[in-house]
């Protein structure tokens, strides 16, 4: 069992938490702050390329899996965003009779958690957003403070439960790439590649995502994240424009795929580091857990005995629901199967827009 590629943020929060204040200070010279400015850029980056590389790998699987398991990824994905805001709202009732803070800002603390429980960045900034600017930094803690074990917990659960259900993973493999294989479209056309890496096709489907993602209605967007995933699922879908061929080389996709996943922890883990260190309170960090965990425990058992999804098609549902890209990426390195990132990419955007949409209800009602 291991961490994996997840290893990474740990590394970059403990240097976040050692170094980022000097590193902060010694750029405040006028131009660009490091904090700020440049790891967000990395972060961004390392998120575009590991989503458009997941949406890409998913595409050709990804619509016939969603026709076949329409019901089941919907409901997964809304029971698990449900669980985990019911267990914010019980927390915030609960734990506002133990706090000397003002109900607004220990509801903006706790709405943080959520978002860094479910490791949300769109409903991060959706709730920053909520909360005005005076209760911002806030919902920052919170996020940073549970970030950790969000992406932590849900990388050791998808390694935990096969082990304990001693599956044997030949065979899970085996059930979802005969259900899948159903589904690819194979082509007699002899396609014409813009280049021999695929990173025009990378670069449009990149570009495109980033303008769907930045399309705002009523303060609601898709995101960069949503917005790649989308643009990349369409161009793996239908692989070609007449005779020109619109996928990257499947081994362009896996090194983007890693390389923007280490990008993305590092920007991460750095910048919350320092956050980490200053406001960090034990009871914030149980909480955090426990908005992981009990989400997490409830999609898998309802994904098992009443959707009665394959093992695979579970765990890879649950990453998506638990919108977790870190633990996709330990998934299918465990399975040794793209196959897996088709289930996240069906229950994903169902639970990006739930909890997004959960983070906004809490604040305004609770």
């Amino acid at each position: 069992m291991n961490l994996g590629t997840a290893g990474v943020f740990i590394i970059a929060l403990v240097y976040g938490c050692l170094l980022y204040t000097k590193l902060s200070d010694n750029l405040m010279a006028g131009e660009t702050t490091f904090a700020t400015d440049a790891l967000k850029i990395v972060e961004n980056m390392g998120l575009i390329f590991f989503v458009t590389s997941v949406g890409f790998i998913a595409g050709p699987n990804f619509f016939g899996n969603l026709k076949r398991n329409f019901k089941s990824y919907v409901l997964l994905g809304a029971v698990i965003i449900f669980a985990a805001a019911v267990t914010c709202v019980t927390c915030i009732l609960i734990g506002s009779n133990f706090t000397d803070l003002e109900h607004e800002q220990f509801r903006a603390i706790m709405v943080g958690l959520l978002s860094g429980a479910l490791t949300s960045t769109p409903a991060f900034s959706a709730s920053k957003a909520a909360v005005g600017l005076d209760l911002e930094a806030l919902v920052s803690v919170g996020y940073g403070i549970s970030y950790l074990f969000g992406v932590v917990g849900v990388v050791l659960f998808v390694q935990i439960v096969p082990k304990m259900l001693k599956a044997n993973m030949n065979e899970e493999v085996a059930k979802i790439t005969a259900k899948e294989g159903e589904g690819r479209k194979k082509s007699s056309l002899i396609l014409t590649e813009v280049d021999e890496f695929g990173f025009f096709a990378f670069s449009l489907a990149a570009i495109i995502g980033i303008l769907v993602g930045s399309l705002s209605y009523r303060n609601f967007s898709l995101t960069t994240t949503g917005g790649c995933l989308l643009t990349a699922l369409v161009f793996g879908h239908y692989g070609h424009a007449g005779k020109i061929s619109i996928v990257p080389k499947n081994s362009t996709l896996k090194m983007l795929r890693e390389l923007g996943l280490m990008l993305f922890l590092i920007g991460a883990g750095v910048s919350g580091g320092a956050k980490f260190v200053q406001y960090f309170e034990p009871v914030y960090f149980l909480y955090g857990a426990i908005m992981t965990i009990l989400p997490m425990i409830i999609g898998f058992i309802v994904a098992k005995n009443v959707l009665k999804l394959p093992l695979l098609n579970n765990l890879g549902s649950l990453t998506g629901g638990m919108t977790s890209t870190p633990a996709l990426g330990t998934l299918i390195n465990m399975a040794g199967t793209e196959d897996i990132a088709a289930a996240y990419a069906a229950t994903y955007p169902i639970a990006l827009i739930a909890v997004v949409l959960a983070s906004q209800l809490i604040i305004l009602f609770c």
